[in-house]
């Protein structure tokens, strides 16, 4: 029925944009963006999420995000935000903020998964930055820099590296070792 109302539309001269689900199985997920695409003639189509499970109440940013990731690998065009109170309550501030965070960091994944060259290409910046312990170029390329150098602020480590391994930082003694050997 959606192909032929996108049909219908088309014909009259109407851009069409598809609705898909917001509750499907993690292993439906892929049959179901093919189908739409296939009987919809490629007609954008974007996802409530998608939940793939309904028992993350509380989280639901984290369970759409999963699926949004998922479909946006498979072809999804758009992914709709899900919040933190989806199914409880009428969302908050900081309930739209986190949904957005999480279905920003979805689509991310979805483009990397599609070979979108400029995800690809700022992982790999972040990644060179991130090996050379060089922390503002690194804030560059990620896709919450704000939020990402407060936390870093907040835990300063005592060394050129991150808090989490301090004098352990693999980095540094790799470094270290290389030099001791050149």
């Amino acid at each position: 029925m959606l192909g032929e109302l996108v049909e219908k539309a088309r014909n009259k001269g109407v851009q069409v944009m598809v609705e898909g689900p917001g509750h499907i199985p993690i292993n439906e997920i892929k049959m179901n963006v093919e189908m739409e695409k296939k009987f919809c003639k490629n007609a954008p189509f974007y996802v409530l999420g998608p939940l793939p499970c309904d028992t993350g109440a509380g989280f639901d940013h984290i369970v759409g995000a999963i699926g949004g990731a998922l479909a946006a690998s498979y072809g999804v065009d758009f992914l709709c935000y899900v919040t933190p109170s989806e199914h409880l309550g009428l969302p908050k501030v900081e309930d739209v903020k986190y949904g957005v965070i999480a279905s920003k960091i979805a689509a991310h994944i979805g483009d990397l998964a599609k070979g979108i060259k400029s995800a690809w290409e700022m992982n790999r910046k972040l990644s060179e930055a991130r090996y050379k312990l060089k922390w503002e170029e690194e804030f560059k390329y990620m896709l919450f820099p704000e939020e990402a150098k407060k936390i870093f602020e907040e835990r300063k480590s005592e060394t050129k590296a991150c808090s989490m391994c301090g004098p352990f930082c693999p980095m540094n003694l790799f470094e270290e070792y290389i030099k001791e050997r050149i």
